[in-house]
């Protein structure tokens, strides 16, 4: 290889390269050419392209398509795609010698760039004005760069080019064809008329046609092509697994996501570093971090993708000092972490009230990393500052930002307002937004509903007014759950169910259970001017309950319920789950669009924060600290015992306790995962009702 040849070594072979042309031998032509192409080969840098380049005029290559080819591809592999196009195909160029292969391998190039897709589209118009003929080679690579431009006329246009040459009875093309119109905004029906028409189809277009779905939010479409692969008999590829694995993710369906992965293991399907990060990605978003996180210890090799995975799985679960000693232990394992990485930290520390290590964190990732927050990164640290009813130090934080917030800060500002009782600050900057994105529903949802709160309901009608002139609807509350391998959806209100009157039925004995528990409806949740027997019965018909009075029907006795919600969890139905899981012994998992609650014996592991701060430890010998016979497993070792001062959030509890450890396992893990689960254990025994 040239990178191992020192740069005399290359000048030797340019010069032997150029004295054999001397020679009139047609063997000699023959010899320069096999010279020129082998230096080709190695090629590695862009210097020395320029001299190959340098050499392919001097030698009069500058026609030979095959020379040309090589020089396109070589080009592309140094990211200098461009610096090839401008060679090939200046005004001086003679194109008569050039043939489809040349073309295509410069179709090729530029389709798989990031910016320069459209250019892949010029070289295909220049390709026929020259008068070359496409093959079935070319228009793979042309629908490939109109998928990544995402322009469905483009893309419709070069379908009736590919007719006109007759290529629709290509397999090739046509599962590209599915691909492109999949990838196009308002393409999906075509895509679907072309896999629907197509006589023989393998996995490939299968793939390209569940991937369209789930890109577009269609993920109950994708599982449903899925079912009808498989009876058809068609072996699904490791695409098509990355394909239903994100399906399973979107809809929440953790039984349909645990038989895909028992189908993997049983057709004996590679499991690629890809597939096994789709599997712990749909694990944790489902509901089941451990898996997740055991699936993440068997893996041999992992990518930077596998450690975000978990670290955002923990993140959504509350589990923040675990994702940030999965942090820790990514670093030491020599993975350097890149911003999406410091995302989920940062998610990890706002879900789990960690302000200060949040804010360490936001310095560390500059400092010791070199990477500039993006406005991601300025997002978490405000939702962080907000969760923890720090509203005023959020506002100061954005008015330091090198960056001009986005509307996400703005809204995530003024929800905290609402819930922390900063209104007029809510009210004015709900109204500045309104004016920065006048046609934006939500903006005037959030005022509304401020409005709602200090109950100015002539003001709040006044915005609902506005709303329906400018033609804008409040995005609907809607709650998914799987049953039976089946996924049934539920809207605020819903009468369409085929159980309906079964489910109404059973959340009115919802409600009269949970008010002999003590539980007084959050009627401030109705954000209408009505009295408030009417606003406990809107309460009582929203999405979450509907799903969970469905649940309580049609599964047995104490087994755990796991719901889907497209908005956050409102905080009356917030309260009736905690108390709904304890009346009817059921662990209830929740997950709406920010994160996960998991519902126990009247408790929500969202609203409980337990934060650990060791205060001391001796070291010390069993006989030393008690007369009891110590435990079989530890006969004779060294216990640390440790002094803690706990912080619960909860209510506000503050414990000091003290706990003994085997001296190994004190040394060998983190103190605050030794000790997080005794101490949540033990703060939720002290706060149960």
């Amino acid at each position: 290889m040239l990178s191992s040849t020192p740069k005399t070594k290359l000048l030797i072979l340019l010069r032997s390269l150029t004295t054999s042309v001397t020679s009139s031998s047609s063997y000699q032509g023959a010899a320069a050419e096999h010279g020129c192409l082998t230096l080709l080969q190695s090629c590695n840098t862009f210097t020395n392209l320029l001299q190959i380049h340098t050499q392919i005029l001097k030698l009069g290559f500058q026609n030979n398509p095959l020379i040309l080819t090589n020089f396109a591809s070589k080009s592309s592999d140094l990211n200098s795609i461009d610096y090839a196009q401008c060679f090939l195909f200046s005004p001086h160029s003679n194109t008569l010698y050039y043939d489809a292969f040349l073309f295509n391998t410069v179709i090729k190039a530029y389709a798989q760039t990031r910016n320069l897709k459209s250019k892949a589209l010029w070289v295909f118009n220049f390709m026929l004005e020259c008068k070359v003929l496409p093959n079935n080679f070319t228009y793979p690579f042309v629908l490939k760069a109109c998928a990544g431009i995402g322009d469905l006329n483009l893309g419709m246009s070069v379908h009736g080019s590919l007719l006109k040459f007759g290529f629709d009875v290509n397999n090739h093309v046509l599962n590209t064809l599915v691909h492109m119109y999949s990838s196009c905004k308002g393409g999906i029906q075509f895509g679907r008329k072309v896999f629907d028409e197509m006589t023989r189809k393998d996995s490939v277009p299968w793939s390209a046609m569940i991937g369209g779905y789930v890109r577009l939010g269609r993920s109950t479409d994708a599982v449903d092509l899925f079912g009808q692969m498989q009876i058809e008999g068609i072996c699904p590829d490791e695409i098509t697994m990355v394909a239903v694995l994100c399906a399973c993710t979107d809809l929440g369906a953790l039984e349909l996501g645990r038989w895909v992965e028992s189908f993997i293991e049983k057709t004996g399907l590679n499991k690629s570093v890809e597939l096994n990060n789709a599997l712990i990605d749909m694990f944790a978003k489902c509901g089941d971090v451990d898996k997740a996180l055991k699936l993440f210890r068997t893996m041999s090799e992992r990518s930077i993708v596998s450690w975000t995975s978990v670290i955002v799985g923990l993140a959504m679960h509350g589990r923040g000092l675990q994702a940030v000693s999965l942090f820790h232990e990514m670093i030491r394992d020599g993975m350097v972490p890149d911003d999406v990485v410091f995302i989920g930290l940062l998610s990890a520390c706002s879900h789990s009230g960690l302000v200060e290590k949040g804010q360490e964190y936001f310095d560390l990732m500059r400092k010791a990393f070199g990477i500039l927050p993006k406005i991601e990164h300025y997002g978490c640290m405000v939702d962080m500052l907000c969760r923890a009813g720090l509203v005023r130090e959020a506002v100061e934080f954005v008015q330091k930002m090198p960056n001009e917030p986005n509307s996400i800060i703005w809204r995530t500002l003024i929800n905290a307002c609402r819930t922390h009782g900063e209104l007029k600050l809510g009210e004015s900057l709900a109204r500045q937004l309104i004016e920065n994105e006048p046609m934006r529903e939500a903006n005037y949802v959030l005022l509304s509903n401020i409005y709602a709160k200090m109950f100015h309901w002539e003001k709040k009608t006044k915005i609902r007014e506005v709303m329906d002139k400018k033609g804008m609807r409040k995005i609907p509350g809607s709650t998914m759950i799987e049953l039976n391998n089946k996924i049934y959806k539920f809207v605020a209100g819903d009468m369409s169910h085929n159980q309906y009157k079964e489910i109404l039925e059973k959340v009115d004995e919802m409600g009269r259970e949970m008010k002999r528990a003590g539980y007084v409806p959050s009627t401030s949740e109705v954000m209408l001017d009505i009295d408030e027997e009417d606003k406990e019965d809107n309460l009582n018909r929203h999405s979450e309950k509907l799903a969970i009075a469905f649940a309580l029907i049609n599964t047995p006795p104490g087994t755990p319920i796991r719901i889907v919600k497209n908005l956050r969890v409102c905080s009356d139905c917030h309260s009736a789950t905690k108390l709904i899981s304890k009346i009817y012994n059921r662990e209830i998992i929740a997950r709406d669009r920010n994160r996960f609650h998991h519902f126990k014996d009247g408790l929500c592991s969202y609203m409980m924060t337990v934060h650990v701060f060791p205060l001391k430890y001796d070291l010390l010998r069993w006989s030393e600290i008690t007369s009891v016979d110590p435990p079989e497993e530890y006969p004779l070792e060294i216990y640390a015992v440790c002094k803690f001062s706990v912080f619960v959030t909860t209510k506000i509890l503050h414990l000091n306790i003290t706990v003994m450890f085997p001296l190994d396992l004190f040394v060998d893990l983190l103190l605050e995962e030794l000790i997080f689960w005794y101490v949540s254990q033990k703060a939720t025994m002290i706060l149960k009702p």
